[in-house]
């Protein structure tokens, strides 16, 4: 069963996946942009500091980002 926080998280990738879409299509950020958002953003992760369950997390989510990178999920390649 999920909980109402992993439902917020899966909402929110899902709104900022959306609008990297929009801001592609509409010529706002080129796609070589948006990989280097998807990119800071996993490097964010990978170096944040923390406890050992705080890394793990952190990991998680650097992990779950370079998946959408392999994955093109946010960005329409042609």
């Amino acid at each position: 069963m999920f909980t109402a926080s992993e439902h917020a998280g899966q909402a929110a990738l899902s709104i900022c996946e959306a609008l990297l879409l929009a801001m592609n299509d509409s010529g706002l950020l080129p796609e070589n942009e948006i990989l280097g958002v998807l990119l800071d953003a996993a490097a964010t992760h990978e170096n944040a500091d923390g406890t050992d369950l705080e890394k793990e997390n952190h990991r998680a989510v650097a992990d779950l980002i370079k998946a959408i990178l392999v994955g093109g999920n946010s960005v329409r390649r042609s």
